[in-house]
């Protein structure tokens, strides 16, 4: 008796343009999510940071968060790769939330 023949799964190929739209998916998820986060990342920051009232600094860090999200979605589609794009903005994040962290202002309280 003869032992069954071991086959290879064929490689799944993607075109050019599947390539393409997974880039451009990518970027756009990078866009809203990951821009999002930094924004008020740095709105967190900038809101407990700021030397004025507490109300006025939140305000502040509000308004600004506005000029951060719309360069956070620009810097993703001008940059070379989407891979470049998400570490672009999770570096800058992660940093952000460690400092925040260190300040004892990052809640990570689910109650």
């Amino acid at each position: 008796m003869q032992a069954p023949a071991i086959t290879k799964m064929p490689r799944l190929r993607l075109s050019a343009g599947a390539v393409y739209r997974f880039g451009v998916a990518s970027r756009s998820v990078a866009a809203i999510v990951g821009g999002y986060v930094l924004a008020a990342l740095v709105t967190m920051l900038l809101s407990v940071s700021l030397p004025m009232a507490r109300s006025e600094a939140v305000m502040t860090a509000t308004l600004l968060s506005f000029a951060i999200y719309t360069c956070a979605v620009m810097w993703v589609f001008a940059t070379g790769s989407a891979l470049r794009a998400w570490l672009g903005l999770l570096i800058p994040a992660a940093i952000i939330a460690a400092i925040l962290q260190w300040m004892d202002a990052l809640s990570w309280s689910l109650a």
